[in-house]
């Protein structure tokens, strides 16, 4: 923001002057130096791990530190077989951009050349339907409107000119720098030339991307829970290993014979099968989710999202549906409103004011078909014409000569058409109620009778806009007359991105399952506040800006994020700020999204949505892409996640009860001076081959409504409860009694020879 900051509040010239060039863009002997200095003008990130550093990651999870350490021992003792089937164990385990063109201005030509060699001191230029290839000081603007959605979230065009910036702030938000343009933007509407300043890195886009490669993701709580499951089962083996090989030696055994007991015992200890049932009931979700449009990247989210206690909603796109919709005519003087947002024609469309009202939306619009039929242009003039080609309405510009154009301007917040017909030429003008009306002279009512306009009634009609905005809807005033400054005014048409039609269903099912809810936008409060509560978020009296997330310390957002449930006019870093401190409060959080400014906290949150429309950036960042783009589907994948972690405690209650019966026979066996039972080899064939398919049977159940119905587990609760424990130990106690009893009657009559250790296998 610094950087864009300095060049805000320099000229044009100024800004030449301090890149060393000139409006007439660099020379071919600066371009060297320049390139060496800056580099490509490609944004790289730090490289991420090679497959092999990947693969050797796996082998710090402590179960499988534990099976190594059984393959060693069983190599020491001589035991080759042995140690080979637990190696083959644990692999199978573990194995279980186009290029943009840049127009621009160098030695006084016009050239285009890839936007990649574009260098600091580069004089670009661009026209409507133009990627912006850098980060840029305008130097000419011409009806100049660009979309910043990607970076912003905010639907609506930013309107731009060239005009100095004068602010002591350097914390202006996108909206506010009108004298910039930032790589990655989409021009909408007119053209311009631009100073280059910022590429590459950067730019407010590398920026953007720069957070999400340094966001370190945080482990899921079933990553954590069979880390710590595998640190327990590690720690009490290795204790009772130690016991039984030292009880061993004093019972004068051969250290060979210790050695061969503590490899049975080590092996015993851990549930081998047990992170193949986990890998394969995660992905059999993957799967039912698929055939619901979610696509999930990693497995381990699939459960994740059975322990999400609060959903950070971003409105634009994940909410809405990007796409402005006109949905309301009004002839103020008449008090008349006609709701054309679902419509079902009625005679109120013929009222002479309403028709003088959209012949003047109709007129003053320049958006425009293109070759494939498709509307293009500033989202609130496509939404009219939209309106006109579904009413079936007839479009009057092909009746009209357009004699010139004063396009819209940020300070003086209005816009007019000069045009004209067979029978006159009119101004028709569009724009913000007050700077209407400040031109306007008279009012038009009844039959098209046209009265003198008072200054009560200008603010009884400005009293009328400020009533109907309230509910979300951007207001457009529109007047008509021969002189700009004696205007008729005729009402206004409102217009707004409308909630998707599945979206209030989700959020009252996510209020109902005991989820928090909170929008996050780049929207001013008033349009964020009236989306939210039309969608069922409850807005609280605590909702804040990003100018007010900025003065907060982490410990302050820390103690009073959960207090709210709307953030308005973010940036990415306040996204970002707003989940980290969730996360330190002990929250689950899952995060939707779909443009580039979201994409550092859908990388950061325990579960990161992308919409299926949204951008490439903010897919690669999440862990689940929403293909259909409905919000619903968050509702199934909470639901399939908290059947998932149900399926994993009953295989894993099997699969414990398995262990833990071969590790007490082997020790009994040891304490009383037996021999062993079973070898290695035949206790890993039990974990992954007998017990491994049933237990997976456990893990394809169906989802119980009742699990479903219960509210996100907390994110410290044990994946070994009391309960679970006291089952697994009864089991295995039952289990070992059964063996020992067959073991001592079989090694009664034949001795430990293959029959009998065939015989407690098959038990």
């Amino acid at each position: 923001m610094g950087e864009s900051f300095k060049f805000s509040s320099k000229t044009p010239e100024e800004c030449c002057e301090y890149l060393e060039t000139t409006f007439t863009g660099l020379t071919s002997d600066q371009i060297p130096s320049r390139r060496v200095k800056y580099g490509s003008n490609e944004i790289e990130l730090e490289e991420k791990e090679s497959i092999l550093e990947r693969f050797i990651e796996q082998f710090k999870d402590p179960l499988i530190l534990m099976l190594l350490c059984s393959a060693l021992l069983s190599l020491l003792v001589g035991q080759v077989s042995d140690a080979v089937s637990i190696t083959m164990t644990i692999f199978i385990l573990r194995l279980f951009k186009s290029t943009n063109q840049a127009r621009l201005i160098r030695n006084g030509h016009t050239v285009e050349i890839l936007a990649s060699e574009l260098v600091p001191g580069d004089v670009v230029k661009f026209s409507r339907g133009d990627r912006i290839p850098a980060d840029c000081r305008l130097l000419e603007s011409v009806s100049l409107e660009v979309d910043e959605s990607n970076l912003t979230g905010e639907t609506e065009p930013s309107r731009k000119d060239t005009k100095v910036i004068h602010s002591y702030s350097n914390d202006l938000s996108f909206a506010d720098r009108t004298n910039l343009v930032f790589m990655g933007t989409l021009v909408r509407n007119g053209h311009g030339t631009a100073l280059v300043f910022g590429t590459a890195n950067k730019t407010e886009l590398g920026s953007v991307l720069r957070m999400v490669s340094e966001v370190d993701k945080p482990k899921t709580p079933l990553q954590l829970k069979m880390d710590e499951l595998g640190k327990h089962l590690s720690f009490a083996s290795f204790v009772l290993i130690a016991v039984i090989s030292l009880l061993g030696i004093l019972q004068g055994k051969q250290w060979l014979e210790v050695f061969q007991i503590a490899v049975s015992l080590a092996v015993a200890a851990i549930p081998e099968g047990l992170p193949v049932v986990v890998t394969v009931t995660l992905a059999l979700g993957v799967l039912r989710m698929t055939k619901h449009s979610a696509i999930v990247k990693k497995l381990p989210s699939v459960e994740s999202l059975g322990s999400v206690n609060v959903v950070c909603i971003d409105k634009t796109g994940t909410i809405t549906t990007n796409k402005m919709v006109a949905t309301l005519l009004v002839a103020a003087a008449d008090k008349l409103e006609i709701d054309i947002e679902n419509y079902s024609f009625s005679p109120q469309l013929n009222h002479p004011v309403i028709r003088r009202l959209l012949s003047v939306g109709n007129i003053c619009n320049n958006s425009y078909y293109d070759e494939e039929g498709v509307l293009n242009g500033q989202p609130t003039e496509v939404a009219i014409m939209d309106f006109f080609s579904k009413a079936k309405l007839e479009d009057e510009r092909k009746y009209h000569t357009r004699i010139s154009e004063i396009p819209f301007n940020p300070e003086v917040k209005w816009m007019a058409v000069e045009s004209s017909n067979q029978i006159d030429t009119q101004y028709y003008v569009k724009g913000a109620i007050e700077a209407v009306l400040s031109k306007c002279k008279y009012y038009l009512h009844g039959n098209n009778v046209k009265s003198p306009i008072t200054e009560d009634r200008k603010r009884e009609f400005i009293e009328y806009e400020s009533q109907i905005s309230s509910s979300g809807l951007r207001i457009l005033t529109f007047a008509i007359g021969s002189e700009l400054d004696s205007l008729t005014f005729v009402g206004f048409i409102g217009v707004y991105d409308p909630p998707r039609p599945q979206t209030i269903k989700t959020i009252e099912k996510l209020n109902d399952a005991g989820i928090h809810i909170i929008m996050i936008t780049g929207d001013s409060y008033g349009t964020a506040k009236a989306i939210a509560e039309q969608v069922g978020i409850k807005v609280k009296d605590t909702s804040y800006s990003g100018n007010q997330l900025d003065a907060m310390s982490f410990e302050e957002l820390k103690g009073s994020v959960l207090v709210s449930s709307l953030y308005y006019r973010t940036t990415p870093s306040h996204k970002l700020k707003i989940v980290e401190a969730l996360q330190a409060g002990g929250n689950i959080v899952a995060m939707t999204g779909d443009g580039v400014n979201d994409a550092p906290a859908l990388s950061l949150a325990d579960i990161g949505v992308s919409m299926g429309n949204g951008t490439d950036v903010a897919k690669e960042a999440a862990d689940m892409i929403l293909v259909d783009d409905n919000l619903g589907t968050i509702i199934y994948a909470i639901d399939e996640g908290k059947n998932i972690f149900y399926n994993i405690k009953n295989f894993l209650t099997f699969q414990l009860c398995t262990s833990l019966a071969a590790l007490i026979l082997v020790a009994m066996c040891s304490l009383f001076g037996l021999p062993n039972p079973l070898n290695a080899m035949q206790i890993l064939w039990i974990n992954i081959i007998c017990d491994g398919p049933v237990a997976q049977s456990l893990g394809v159940e169906p989802m119980d409504p009742v699990i479903c119905a219960k509210p996100p587990r907390k994110k410290d609760e044990p994946i070994l409860t009391n309960l679970l424990l006291v089952r697994v130990v009864t089991n295995a106690i039952i289990i070992v009694i059964g063996t020992l009893t067959v073991f001592i009657q079989e090694e009664l009559e034949d001795g430990l020879d293959d029959r009998t250790r065939t015989m407690v296998w098959h038990f």
